[in-house]
């Protein structure tokens, strides 16, 4: 049974990336997943909590990979450098569940996309708390915002959906260490040299603060 489950997930995930959800039906997917209708509706009470089944598998897995790290961990270093890593490596992981997400979350009902939005809500508050913690502790910088950080940290992260493939030059693990390297540069307490303030075209006003 569970393995008819993540056959008619993998095979919802290439009709859904070709022909979009609208594009697509469970008489479709019966098919190409070679069950019957009883068989999918076993699993699925329809193809919206299908689509949402794809949706909160990778955001699950990020999520219990950041609560993981909180708990493993007792250095917020250790943990942000945790929580990247995973987060990065999803793109590998659930890379055509990460591709259906950015092309249809539109379609997810509004009971379903409470679940996602909750759970995003919870793993963003999670690496902002790190942050914080990491300032508190004297590890992490302490002028910058956590909150305006912790986004940065997100976005950057985010969009290795546009770029990243599986056959390129670089491994997901070697761009993981690559993500991991700027994040704990700009993480670590350092003073900027005046040189460097110098070519800003202004001084932020967190540089102000002592």
């Amino acid at each position: 049974m569970k393995d008819l489950r993540e056959r008619i997930i993998q095979t919802s995930l290439e009709l859904f990336e070709r022909h979009g959800f609208h594009g697509v039906t469970v008489n479709q997917i019966v098919e190409a997943s070679h069950t019957s209708k009883g068989g999918f509706y076993h699993h699925f009470q329809s193809k919206e909590e299908l689509l949402f089944v794809i949706h909160d598998t990778f955001i699950t897995y990020v999520l219990k990979e950041a609560q993981a790290a909180n708990v493993t961990h007792n250095s917020p270093v250790e943990k942000i450098q945790s929580i990247v890593q995973s987060f990065v490596g999803v793109f590998d992981l659930y890379k055509p569940h990460i591709s259906v997400f950015y092309q249809e979350s539109n379609y997810l009902k509004p009971v379903y996309e409470e679940q996602i939005k909750h759970k995003r809500d919870v793993f963003k508050k999670m690496v902002f708390d790190v942050i914080q913690e990491g300032q508190e502790s004297g590890h992490f910088r302490k002028e910058l915002p956590h909150e305006i950080t912790g986004m940065a940290i997100l976005g950057m992260v985010n969009w290795i959906y546009k770029w990243y493939r599986r056959d390129g030059t670089y491994s997901i693990d070697e761009i993981a260490d690559v993500f991991t390297d700027l994040i704990l540069r700009f993480l670590l307490p350092g003073s900027p040299t005046d040189e460097y303030l110098n070519h800003l075209l202004h001084v932020p006003f967190f540089y102000n603060v002592k």
